[in-house]
């Protein structure tokens, strides 16, 4: 509950600095499926994915001029004991 409301009080910070692009929390992969392709075939399995040692639990999407600037943002983000942050570039498309 704590590192929920810790979320809600960042979440707030980014949208009232303007840094917010967009967040969402994401449902357990148990709820979702990959695609990947296989001999040439497209496959479709559904979750869980037990062979997954790690879960994606969420994502923020900001706004930032440097990567130093990101990682000072990322370092606020609420986290429970063993969970981590990455943090990435992205590529306009």
């Amino acid at each position: 509950e704590a590192i929920v409301q810790g979320h809600a009080r960042f979440a707030q910070e980014l949208r009232a600095t303007g840094k917010m692009v967009h967040a969402e929390r994401l449902r357990p992969d148990s709820d979702g499926s990959r695609i990947r392709v296989k001999a040439g075939q497209r496959q479709v399995m559904d979750g869980p994915f037990t062979e997954t040692k790690e879960a994606l639990g969420g994502f923020y999407l900001i706004e930032c001029e440097t990567r130093e600037e990101a990682v000072e943002w990322a370092k606020k983000i609420p986290l429970g004991e063993g969970g981590y942050v990455e943090v990435r570039p992205i590529w306009p498309m």
